[in-house]
């Protein structure tokens, strides 16, 4: 069954790990998941629309430094785990709800449902 679950995940996962050889990252692999850090990875994350300390894309995740991977680990799992879920059609899914939420002029990012369970699971004093 696992095998199964990194299958459906796995066109977001190699993408991940594509972005991650591109910007010269820094890999690590920690309970299956991949993770990726490094000057230019950082780069990135600080100038997406959202600012991230971390994102996940499959069973990857990116993160500014190590300390940050360590810090976001349990929420970015959170992640990991709805990609098992929705495949492929997780970007689409997290794209259309934040998109219906700000034309609502709610947050599409805090008040997205993938986001609101991945900060169920965050201790508040770690958040970055």
């Amino acid at each position: 069954m696992r095998l199964l679950v990194y299958l459906w995940s796995l066109p977001n996962t190699l993408l991940a790990i594509t972005i991650g050889l591109l910007l010269m990252g820094r890999f690590q692999l920690v309970d299956g998941v991949v993770e990726i850090h490094g000057r230019r990875v950082a780069a990135v994350l600080r100038r997406l629309p959202v600012p991230a300390s971390a994102m996940t894309l499959g069973h990857a995740v990116f993160g500014q430094t190590l300390d940050t991977l360590q810090i976001t680990r349990r929420h970015e799992r959170v992640h990991v785990r709805q990609y098992e879920r929705w495949g492929p059609f997780f970007v689409p899914a997290y794209v259309l709800i934040s998109l219906i939420l700000y034309a609502r002029g709610r947050d599409g990012y805090r008040e997205n449902p993938f986001e609101i369970e991945a900060y169920a699971v965050d201790d508040p004093s770690q958040r970055v």
